[in-house]
This record gives structure tokens, C-alpha cells and sequence, in this order.
């Protein structure tokens, strides 16, 4: 595991502990003359020892679990929001309604909240939004249409369903090419092969072509696998390679870092006619800089989720150049996407599922 890995492990164990502090005030406050001294000790020990022996399993990988790890935090996270949002409510009020009819609202509303984010969170994760862009390269290109959509995760809760839909947006979008900068699936080909997905991820077709490039999730062992799965639905596989489309333009598609092999972004280039408009594919956005200074056009990138739960977006924020949305650097546009699927379990919040649509007007 990457030493980062352990750093958000160290970071997740500490906030942990605050919203374990703070859940448990709240259900005290919750359930205030109801719990004895007794009960309230037994409570407090048993969420305490219960969360943090899961994070510990998860973390030293003596029982992986780490999508019932992130539902809990999350869960605490929410719970923390609400608590904290309510508090100050109180604080507010107070002097202008009977405290006990406050806190008797207040704790109503208290589930209520919890519905809503929770309600709010699998929405985003499942109801896509399309949003598009419009950029003019300064080399010339008939106009085109790009459909851009990463980190599907296809695994046990996002499927063939979905893919269906994102074929019909695509469809509706009268898209020219499609590019799906990693991800794929969700670290292997288990539920992809039990549910039959093949059908549905062929179903993603453009005039001018599908092309992906393998992520971090599709590198965990089974990546040529993966490829060769990917490339059966006729959806071509860029393993560290460039091709060109009818003399017009130019796709390069980039490994994951991962690949500790893989050769530079600047080696790739090397046999390529920068004088054509050069697209890049990079799962990861965290050679923006560098690529900036290259001949390439359009980048397209996913991996960071947008943070996919709040506050994570602000960390995402503070750890790329570029780690959501679009930037024009010198001549290069660069685009991140916050995913079409999901990591772990089926929320987001201050995120949504996307695709990206780029109209691409070259110069005359």
C-alpha cells in the first residue's frame, strides 16, 4: 500500500475519534432521561471499540473491510454535520423559545436530517448530470463532440444499468468520440463477469470511436485482463500508446502510475505529429504542470472523485494544480472529472456523477 494510503488511514483514525465523541453526545442528548449511567458507559464503550476495531482490521489488513469503513465514517460524518448544525440552532434560539420545546423540535429533526443527506448522497451517486464545454484549439480541427467519462467502479452496486444509461446520454448527445480515462472497474472482473456487463459496456459506441486507458483500480492484478475485457465490447484499450484517427487528430492513452514501467508522457510523444491536435488521456491529474508544457491539446483526466464526499473536495482542492473542472494552461486544456461512478459505497455529496461534453472547434 502507497504511503499515502496510510496517511488518509492516520487522518481518517483521528477524525474518527471526534465524530465518535461527537455521535455519542448526540445519542445521549437523543435519548436525554432515558439512559442510565450504566447504559450510557456500555453505549459509549461499544461504538468506541466496535468502529475503531474495524478501521484497525481494515487498516493492518487482517480483515479488509473497507467499504463498511467508509460507511461508517460517513455515516459519523453526517451525523456530525447535523449534530453541530443543531447545536448552534439551539444556541441561537434559545433566548426566544422554551428550551424544552426546542429541544423536542431539535431531536425530530435529527433523523429528518440524517434522511435528507443520506437520501441526498445516493442520489448524486446514481443520477447523472452532463455538463458541458466549449474550447478552440489552435490547430486545425473539423468541429467535434466529446463525451468524457471515468471511474466507473463497475462492481456489485453500479452496473450494467448504469452503463446503459451512459450510452444514452451519449447517444442524445450525438457524441463524436468517447474517451473513458480509467478506472473501469472495480479492482477486478469478478462482478463484471457474474453479471454479464460485456453487453452493456459495448453498447457505448461514437462515429469517431471509444477509447480508454487503465487506473489505479484496474491495476491491482488483473490488468491485462481487464484490457482484454474492455477491448472484446470494442471499446479500445491505449496501453501506453498513441493512435491516430483519420489524419485529423491524435489519442494518446497513458497507464496508471501504478505502472511503474510506463514511459513518460513526453516519450509517448515522441513518435507522434504534434502538428495534429493531440488528445491525452492520463487517469491521474498530477503531471498537469508538466504536460502543460508539451503539445497537447485537450487532457483528460478523472481519479480524484471531486473529493466524492465533503469536505474531501477541499482537500482535493489543496493536493493538485487542476483536481476538478477545467483549466486552460498556456496552450494545453485540461479537464478532470469527478467520475461517472463511485468508490465504495453509492454516496456523494458536495459531488455528483457526471460526463463531461466538449465541443472542440479547431482553427479554420
Amino acid at each position: 500500500m502507497e504511503l499515502r494510503h496510510y496517511i488518509i488511514f492516520a487522518v481518517a483514525t483521528l477524525l474518527l475519534q471526534l465524530f465518535l465523541y461527537i455521535f455519542n453526545r448526540t445519542l445521549f442528548w437523543l435519548f436525554s432521561g432515558k439512559l442510565t449511567h450504566r447504559l450510557r458507559y456500555f453505549i459509549g464503550s461499544f461504538t468506541f471499540l466496535t468502529a475503531n476495531g474495524i478501521i484497525f482490521l481494515t487498516i493492518f489488513r487482517i480483515q479488509p473491510l473497507f467499504r463498511l469503513s467508509a460507511l461508517i465514517l460517513i455515516l459519523l460524518l453526517f451525523s456530525a454535520f447535523i449534530s453541530v448544525g443543531l447545536a448552534l440552532t439551539y444556541k441561537l434560539l434559545k433566548s426566544f423559545i422554551n428550551s424544552s420545546i426546542l429541544n423536542r423540535t431539535l431531536r425530530a429533526v435529527y433523523p429528518i436530517g440524517m434522511l435528507i443527506l443520506v437520501g441526498l448522497s445516493i442520489y448524486n451517486a446514481y443520477t447523472p448530470k452532463v455538463i458541458h464545454y466549449q474550447i478552440e484549439l489552435d490547430k486545425p480541427l473539423k468541429t467535434m463532440r466529446i463525451a468524457v467519462a471515468s471511474d466507473f467502479h463497475l462492481g456489485k452496486l453500479f452496473g450494467g444499468e448504469q452503463i446503459d444509461k451512459l450510452a444514452r446520454i451519449i447517444e442524445r448527445e450525438k457524441a463524436d468520440l468517447v474517451l473513458l480515462p480509467g478506472d473501469i472497474m472495480d479492482d477486478n472482473l469478478n462482478a463484471y463477469l457474474a453479471e454479464q456487463m460485456s453487453s452493456h459496456l459495448a453498447k457505448l459506441k461514437a462515429p469517431l470511436g471509444v477509447y480508454a486507458t487503465l487506473g489505479n483500480h484496474d491495476f491491482f492484478g488483473q490488468q491485462q485482463a481487464i484490457a482484454d475485457e474492455i477491448n472484446k465490447t470494442g471499446i479500445k484499450v491505449l496501453w501506453d500508446e498513441a493512435v491516430i484517427i483519420n489524419n485529423e487528430f491524435v489519442i494518446v492513452g497513458r497507464n496508471d502510475d501504478l505502472n511503474k514501467a510506463r514511459p513518460t508522457t513526453k516519450r509517448l510523444l515522441q513518435n507522434v505529429d504534434t502538428n495534429l491536435p493531440v488528445f491525452l488521456m492520463d487517469h491521474r491529474p498530477t503531471e498537469v504542470t508538466e504536460h502543460s508544457a508539451l503539445p497537447i491539446d485537450v487532457q483528460v483526466s478523472g481519479h480524484t472523485h471531486n473529493g466524492q464526499i465533503f469536505p474531501a473536495n477541499l482537500i482535493i482542492k489543496a493536493m493538485y494544480r487542476l483536481g476538478y473542472g477545467y483549466e486552460k494552461i498556456a496552450d494545453g486544456h485540461f479537464f478532470v472529472t469527478s467520475g461517472y461512478g463511485f468508490w465504495g459505497i453509492p454516496m456523494r455529496l458536495g459531488s455528483q456523477s457526471e460526463i463531461f461534453i466538449i465541443d472542440v472547434k479547431g482553427k479554420n
